[in-house]
């Protein structure tokens, strides 16, 4: 069967374009609680980079109206250009094109604000026009409102679109526990991230195997004291 969507993601077939987070984009975020958003779409950055993964960030109307792009994403991939547009569809912007095609993959992870318009207008125009697959990771995006965001990714998926979450994506490229290559970083980033898939891997570190604790100090535990009674 010749259906590229039946390939899974590999560090080797796949890109992550990261769109528009930016706080005011994130303040008209309703569809997710927004610290959530920040810690999932930060953790999918530390996953393309443990895996070496091209990856391309914009922005939109920075100095004018948005802001600039979040300081965890930048302290992730430092060094890395953004490319700011004044178009809220992403595609519209050359540098965004040249740096998509420079990459060389057609698997195209998408991680953006607003679900319902950048997200959207991208990832139509980019399967149309540029022949793209487009994965959309919709737990590190975010709509205007619950509604907006469910109806947009339905739009999407209709046309084609492949809907994935981040730590799916973190897995798909991992897929082999015996890759120790990329091990302790995928380790790591679950315990940042991952909330109670996180703190299932710290307790089994520490209670089960037996390995120290993960914090950079030290504390002292103290042997519980029972109280004396009072009179």
């Amino acid at each position: 069967m010749n259906n590229a969507k039946l390939d899974v993601l590999t560090p080797q077939n796949s890109q992550l374009i990261i769109i528009d987070h930016q706080p005011q984009m994130a303040f008209g975020v309703q569809s997710i609680d927004r610290q959530t958003l920040k810690n999932n779409v930060v953790g999918l950055a530390k996953a393309a980079k443990a895996f070496g993964i091209p990856t391309i960030i914009t922005s939109v109307e920075t100095e004018s109206f948005s802001g600039k792009t979040y300081p965890e994403i930048l302290d992730v991939l430092p060094g890395q250009p953004i490319l700011e547009r004044t178009s809220m569809n992403s595609w519209d912007d050359q540098k965004v094109r040249d740096a998509l095609k420079a990459n060389g993959r057609k698997k195209v992870i998408v991680a953006g604000l607003w679900t319902e318009v950048c997200n959207t207008t991208f990832a139509l125009c980019a399967m149309l026009e540029g022949d793209y697959e487009i994965y959309m990771v919709a737990d590190a995006s975010g709509g205007t409102t619950k509604e907006a965001h469910d109806f947009a990714m339905q739009r999407m998926v209709q046309a084609g679109v492949v809907p994935v979450t981040w730590q799916q994506v973190l897995l798909e490229w991992q897929r082999d526990w015996a890759r120790r290559d990329t091990y302790e970083a995928v380790m790591k980033i679950v315990t940042e991230h991952s909330g109670a898939y996180g703190m299932g891997v710290d307790y089994a570190y520490t209670m089960v195997h037996k390995a120290a604790a993960r914090n950079r100090g030290h504390n002292e535990v103290l042997a519980p004291v029972p109280a004396t009674r009072q009179a």
